[in-house]
């Protein structure tokens, strides 16, 4: 028995080393003699594994921009997976952008399929199906279409501050009922209670099930040892299928289950939402595409969800970890809300374009802890760029951090400094990290309008209500507190 379990170890070991082998000699025989992009210099088989942070890649990335070359474009590999690293804006816009044809797809991941995350539009191969399902999204969010949304924003906010002010204590869960609220009204027509709401409780499910899907060294693992899904659940290793079935469990509930809570509704009462709008539309096609038009809505509608609770209420949780750090910047900006709202009344979205120093406060917040600090996309066909070679499938990474702490853009990066995004007559500047923090060309965040609405009302009323400070002790002295980040998906 221990001979065949040898075997077999030393034949899955060669198939690994020769898929490697075989993917380094395609590449190099292809390149017609241009260069690789300069980086570090890789290991036999492991490439440069060893030498990369696995918590915080990103700031990897950056330091090998400032060691490797002259240039921000950076190459290293991990196995057989090439990775091609953009730390300059300039270089993403030329390549995701003017070039999108070629840089649209996404890398294979081998944990997306069984964790349920294949479900997911941010992760949808390039394609008919990705197409279909941003359609959708592009449909209801798009920039004049979101404007509808605002008076439900409106009110939505106003509940979020109304239950800090009653619970301070509960914030963080308050910050993302509100984002939630939002998607979900748009899109299913579902306005979820404050707390233990029954469909928001499957996302959660999901999300707490498939926390492993994105981890990098179980991605890895199934994509050379598929077989680890087959395997009998007695037998050692079989934990990652356990959590894999159980994570795509909760994928399909949370998929089907909104999705049938507007069509009952549809029957009995009539429903404004996104769901309920493409299910009458897909009503009228040919029933040949029903299927495929089926798929692709809740494609788009299950990714919303996922999408603002990740991202929206993140960034508000950002703003208030910044007004708490600073709290004179949230004195000068209770100071302009004050001179041009007055007391009498809360911000509204007329009155964006009359405070300059919350927008530059909201831009900062963007800008100084990115949310996805790494916007990874995948080159369908070889290309030479600046005379270095591109190899066909290599993951192409938008270092969105790399950016975001570019000392000639952003002199001391680290701090939080809204003033830098103003001119000297105090009105705003032409820069704006909204045209890297929603990702890029055609994969561009569907939703960065609703989404940018939500955070600058979440912000301006917020800023007009609270105090921001430190918890104070029995003493009365502030509680002192390093804050850190959870790592996965998003940041």
């Amino acid at each position: 028995m221990k001979e065949t379990y040898l075997a077999l170890l030393v034949g899955l070991i060669s198939l690994v080393v020769f898929s490697i082998v075989r993917r380094l000699v395609l590449s190099r025989t292809r390149r017609r003699g241009f260069p690789l992009p300069p980086g570090p210099r890789p290991l036999p088989i492991l490439g440069n594994i060893l030498s990369l942070d696995g918590v915080e890649p990103w700031k990897t990335y950056a330091a090998w921009s400032a060691i490797y070359g002259e240039g921000d474009i950076i190459y290293s590999r991990i196995l057989d997976q090439e990775f091609l690293i953009l730390n300059s804006q300039s270089d993403v816009i030329e390549l995701f952008e003017k070039r999108s044809q070629i840089y649209s797809d996404r890398p294979f991941i081998a944990t997306l399929e069984p964790f349920g995350w294949d479900r997911n539009l941010g992760f949808v191969p390039y394609g008919d199906h990705w197409r279909l399902s941003r359609r959708i999204v592009h449909q209801t969010f798009r920039a004049k279409a979101s404007l509808q949304l605002r008076p439900m924003q409106l009110t939505k906010v106003r509940e979020m501050v109304t239950n800090i002010l009653d619970d301070p204590s509960r914030y963080a869960s308050y910050c993302e009922t509100f984002a939630v609220a939002v998607t979900m009204i748009a899109v299913y027509d579902y306005d979820p209670t404050p707390r233990d709401d029954p469909i928001v409780h499957l996302a959660e499910q999901f999300i707490k099930a498939s926390e492993d899907a994105l981890n990098p060294e179980n991605a890895f693992a199934l994509r050379f040892f598929p077989f680890l899904l087959h395997l009998p659940d007695w037998c050692p290793g079989s934990s990652l299928k356990k959590k894999a079935r159980q994570s795509r469990k909760c994928s399909e509930e949370w998929v089907e289950i909104p999705y049938k809570y507007v069509q009952d509704r549809m029957v009995r009462t009539p429903v404004d939402s996104m769901v309920s709008d493409h299910i009458t539309r897909m009503g009228k096609l040919d029933p040949s595409q029903h299927l495929a038009y089926e798929d692709a809505l809740k494609t788009a509608s299950s990714t919303a969800y996922i999408a603002s609770v990740e991202t929206t209420s993140s960034s508000l949780m950002v703003f208030i970890l910044a007004m708490v750090l600073n709290p004179h910047i949230a004195r000068r900006a209770q100071e302009e809300i004050d001179s041009v709202v007055g007391r009498d009344r809360l911000p509204d979205f007329d009155d964006r374009t009359s405070l300059p120093y919350v927008e530059a406060i909201m831009r900062e917040t963007m800008r100084w802890e990115p949310l996805v600090p790494l916007v990874m996309h995948s080159a369908t066909s070889s290309y030479v760029y600046k005379g270095l070679y591109i190899p066909d499938r290599v993951a192409v990474v938008a270092n969105t951090w790399a950016i975001s702490r570019d000392e000639t853009r952003y002199p001391n990066a680290s701090q939080f400094i809204p003033e830098r995004f103003l001119t000297s007559e105090g009105g705003l500047n032409n820069d704006d990290p909204a045209q890297f923090v929603f990702g890029f060309g055609r994969r561009i965040c569907p939703g960065r309008h609703t989404a940018d609405a939500s955070m600058w009302i979440g912000i301006a009323t917020m800023l007009a209500t609270f105090h921001f400070a430190h918890a104070k002790d029995a003493q009365g002295n502030d509680i002192e507190f390093k804050p850190s980040f959870v790592h996965g998906g998003t940041r």
